[in-house]
């Protein structure tokens, strides 16, 4: 059967997992070249894949056949490398956001009209994963009857860098790295939009991200239009691992996923006393739910079938984590529009 041949821009750390990904381990695929401006990036893509590297995407996008586009690359050029892709008759999958602006994800939603056999999206990884898939199955099966709060964290191990604090800059920030997927987990689990909101936080432990605007962790209270609550935090600062969890509860009873999160089913007992051991970094919890989403992504062009989320809901997602940031930044209420 037909191959789908696949680009890619941005190869860091998770870019290079996706890469792999396309290269070893889903079927019918071929990564046929890579785009990055960190020539350590170019090397593993040449030495390890084995496939022409480019340091600029539109010579990749002039010089090679090919049928989709991944963007992987900083969250301030994703609006941009989607459009080019996009403009140049591909299929397009970015890593989240879609955009730090609500202006550039509009922008992005009118071009992808503009191509309507072509398929954009971007990836909110824990909606493919399992145990999210199988909470939202029992949720909308009424195992704990109506929904009526969820509360959401996306919490990291303290491994704090200097990058980080810079990466910041060209991120938007805490919300948008962090909270967009809690915020897509609201939305979607209590099928509303999110109306209000209230951020408060701070650099606790680490002043550098409060020099640039930003904070080490942040908690969030929203309602939805239907009347639904949210509680959703972020952290920089967990000595004990990467903590993400959901828990949603209803009227009837309440889900919880991700907690504890272990790394296996064993516990140990020695002179400290009992202890699990916990999961170390994101890609370690959600490795099998981003291969599930890419081959989804690619299922989706072979079969020619639309896929579940669409750029409006990044866009969404968008709108919240600006207010989020307002909230934070101005400390107030903030009312979406």
């Amino acid at each position: 059967m037909t191959r789908t041949r696949v680009g890619i821009v941005g190869l860091g750390r998770l870019g290079r997992e996706y890469a792999i990904n396309l290269h070893s381990r889903i079927e019918r695929v071929e990564l046929v070249a890579a785009c990055s401006i960190n020539p350590e990036e170019l090397e593993f893509a040449e030495s390890d894949l084995a496939i022409p590297v480019f340091s600029d995407l539109d010579i990749m996008l002039q010089k090679v056949e090919m049928d989709a586009l991944f963007v992987i690359s900083s969250t301030s050029m994703h609006a941009g490398q989607i459009i080019k892709g996009l403009q140049a008759g591909l299929h397009v999958f970015s890593e989240k956001p879609l955009a730090i602006t609500v202006e550039e994800c509009r922008k992005v939603e009118e071009i992808a009209k503009q191509h309507p056999d072509q398929i954009a999206v971007v990836g909110f990884v824990r909606r493919f994963d399992q145990s999210y898939q199988y909470a939202k199955r029992k949720i909308d099966q009424g195992a704990i009857g109506k929904p009526f709060l969820i509360r959401s964290q996306t919490v990291d191990k303290d491994t704090i860098a200097d990058w980080q604090i810079k990466y910041v800059l060209q991120s938007g920030g805490i919300f948008h790295d962090f909270n967009v997927h809690d915020i897509d987990l609201a939305r979607w689990f209590l099928a509303s939009e999110i109306e209000t909101v209230w951020s408060i936080g701070d650099a606790y432990k680490y002043p550098a991200f409060a020099e640039v605007g930003d904070a080490d962790n942040v908690m969030s209270t929203c309602r939805l239009a239907n009347g639904t609550m949210a509680v959703i935090n972020a952290g920089r600062t967990a000595t004990h691992g990467h903590d993400t969890f959901t828990e949603i509860v209803g009227t009837e009873g309440s889900i919880l996923i991700g907690r504890p999160a272990q790394k296996h089913l064993v516990e140990i007992y020695d002179k400290h006393g009992s202890r699990r051991e916990w999961i170390e970094v994101f890609w370690d919890r959600f490795s099998d739910a981003f291969l599930t989403m890419t081959k989804d992504f690619i299922e989706c062009i072979q079969a020619g079938k639309k896929p579940e989320l669409t750029l409006n809901d990044a866009t969404q997602v968008t709108r919240v984590a600006i207010a989020f940031t307002e909230s934070f930044q101005q400390g107030k209420l903030i009312h979406l529009d």
